[in-house]
């Protein structure tokens, strides 16, 4: 979303605006705003001094979407609860303490509060029924309130990094939940990492370009000189600023303590001797032919991956790629790790169906003294896996057109309804998921 400037806004040049952001420092909500009423859609003020909105915001009665991130705010808004058509809500990185109740717009789906100081969410959160993406990672909550077990539509939420004792039953029951992080509260800080992984010191690493930059770091390629020589690599220096999915740092525990898998990016070694102190990861160099599967959800998909339009797979092709897959998060769940983030944009691909899973920045431990827990963990994993199904399968077209192929892919048609099951403790495990897409393979 381009940056546009108060001047033009106050010229009259954006009349008839659909979307408008501006950050420049501002103390105040710029009354000129409300000239684009007619018209105004996306607001974002990010990135500016605001402490509070003016109390006829409503104004803008088109207004669907509001980000606030960066700013002064120490409560959400009352007045956001007016909005008749705003669902989709983003204060980031305030001062927040207090959510009040009539703050909650009645057509919220996307509600972002990372990195705030909440203590406590209202009640009322339970009316949100529409709500998909709750996004609470970096705060200071000790309980989730009961009654969000109504909000049966949730699928992404973020409460890593906060206060919490355990995680509440009915979280586990929830009818689509399928993204979960939640690393950093009490009740999973003393999961031993595993220190299996070498260091590998600075000065043996000549670090070059960058390759790429995620919220949780930034990939360099870098080749690493060791007494067997000479190889290229790649090197992840994490940031140490907390991300929508949580900590850093529990990102990186995740990565070394997966262990090797032939669908996971394998770990080389653990940075050490950074000048600046910096945590850092040495990961193989994935082939430059291996491409990303998708795009991230966009405002308007919320939950779901967006796929470039040319995109098509062969049925043997996504079979074997489910199956990797499959067989990485089986691999994940064995080392008492979730990954919390299973989403197509998440995976690299390269001919043949080959795959790896990457991005470990919402994985979290999984509490080891409850298996039922565990279980329970997997199996919103597999609803996850069960959307990564289905957009494989819509991306297969005309390629199921054989009589062995039909039948393949009402097999698969059928594996993805059962994981998708809104009754969480009927869907299978990675371990059966991984038995039935085997036998689907060609031989």
């Amino acid at each position: 979303m381009p940056l546009n400037t108060l001047e033009d806004l106050r010229a009259g040049k954006l009349a008839g605006s659909r979307r408008l952001k501006l950050a420049s420092g501002l103390s105040e909500f710029p009354r000129e705003i409300f000239g684009l009423a007619e018209t105004l859609e996306i607001l974002d003020l990010s990135g500016n001094a605001l402490a509070t909105l003016p109390d006829d915001l409503p104004r803008l009665y088109k207004l669907r979407i509001l980000f606030c991130s960066d700013n002064r705010f120490t409560e959400l808004p009352a007045v956001l609860g007016q909005c008749a058509a705003l669902d989709m809500v983003g204060f980031k990185a305030n001062r927040i303490r207090l959510v009040p109740a009539a703050a909650l717009p009645a057509r919220l789906r996307w509600l972002i509060l990372t990195d705030n100081e909440l203590v406590e969410l209202p009640r009322e959160i339970g009316r949100c029924t529409r709500l998909q993406k709750l996004m609470l990672a970096g705060n200071q909550l000790r309980a989730l309130p009961a009654e969000m077990a109504n909000c049966t539509g949730l699928e992404l939420l973020r409460i890593a990094a906060n206060e919490l004792a355990a995680l509440p039953d009915w979280l586990l029951t929830l009818p689509k939940l399928s993204w979960l992080a939640f690393a950093g509260n009490p009740f999973c800080q003393d999961v031993p990492v595993q220190n299996g992984v070498s260091p590998i010191h600075w000065d043996d690493l000549h670090v070059s370009h960058q390759l790429g930059e995620g919220a949780s770091g930034v990939i360099h390629h870098a080749e690493w000189r060791s007494a067997g020589g000479a190889q290229p690599v790649a090197l992840k220096l994490f940031k140490g600023a907390m991300t929508s999915d949580g900590l850093p740092l529990n990102e990186m525990n995740a990565c070394m303590t997966a262990g090797a898998h032939p669908n996971l990016i394998p770990v080389l070694g653990k940075l050490a001797a950074h000048p600046e102190a910096a945590h850092g990861l040495v990961m193989a160099l994935i082939d430059s032919n291996f491409r990303n599967l998708a795009g991230p959800p966009s405002l308007d998909s919320c939950t779901r991956d967006v796929y470039p339009a040319e995109s098509s797979f062969d049925l043997d092709d996504a079979i074997r790629l489910a199956l990797g897959i499959a067989s990485a998060a089986e691999h994940l769940h064995a080392q008492g790790i979730t990954h919390g983030d299973l989403y197509g944009h998440n995976i690299l691909h390269g001919t043949d169906g080959q795959a790896l899973l990457g991005d470990f920045g919402a994985a979290s431990f999984v509490p080891s003294d409850d298996p039922l827990v565990a279980k329970a963990l997997q199996r919103i994993e597999v609803r996850a896996f069960s959307c990564l199904l289905e957009e494989l399968l819509e991306l297969c077209g005309q390629s199921a057109d054989s009589t062995v192929n039909r039948k393949k892919a009402q097999k698969l048609k059928c594996l993805q309804a059962d994981c998708a099951q809104e009754n969480v403790s009927a869907r299978p495990l990675f371990a059966e998921i991984v038995t039935q897409l085997s036998a689907l393979m060609p031989r």
